[in-house]
């Protein structure tokens, strides 16, 4: 671990020490800071918080909100619930793979962006709906999926 990210870990861990079950804290700052969890960050925060590593990871990998694998800049969902799907939704994902070049669930080789596809976003009225990061995109057409995703660096 390089000494930027071992400085980067300790702050977190120092901001939450002397939190009873800072636990989930810390893992969420860290994936807030870095995308996803490395190997060695976990085990950083193991060390640090007297906590087992298998129980860092347990925890790690239960909550959507955190990854174990590299996660782009920039996430894509494409919404798949019963509103979106029945407004477009399959075509939505299609013509977002197409542009990313990667299937749902994977992230693009320039670490750019993941892909994937969720049961519901939340906003059904605006239906097929595709957010990036926390952009949200309704009344999607397929043909401006492209136009959208290329305003991203």
């Amino acid at each position: 671990m390089v000494t930027e990210a071992i400085d980067k870990v300790n702050q977190i861990l120092d901001k939450h020490a002397g939190e009873e079950g800072a636990l989930i804290q810390v893992l969420l700052d860290t994936q807030a800071e870095y995308n996803w969890l490395p190997k060695d960050i976990l085990r950083r925060i193991s060390s640090r918080l007297g906590i087992p590593v298998t129980y860092v990871y347990r925890v790690a990998s239960f909550y959507k909100a955190m990854s174990l694998i590299p996660v782009g800049r920039h996430l894509v969902s494409v919404c798949l619930g019963t509103a979106c799907h029945v407004r477009g939704g399959p075509k939505i994902l299609d013509n977002a793979e197409l542009a990313l070049g990667v299937k749902a669930g994977e992230t693009t080789k320039d670490m750019k962006f993941t892909l994937k596809r969720v049961n519901c976003l939340g906003c059904c009225a605006l239906g097929p709906v595709m957010t990036v990061d926390k952009e949200t995109h309704g009344k999607l057409a397929p043909a401006k999926v492209k136009e959208i995703l290329n305003q991203y660096d």
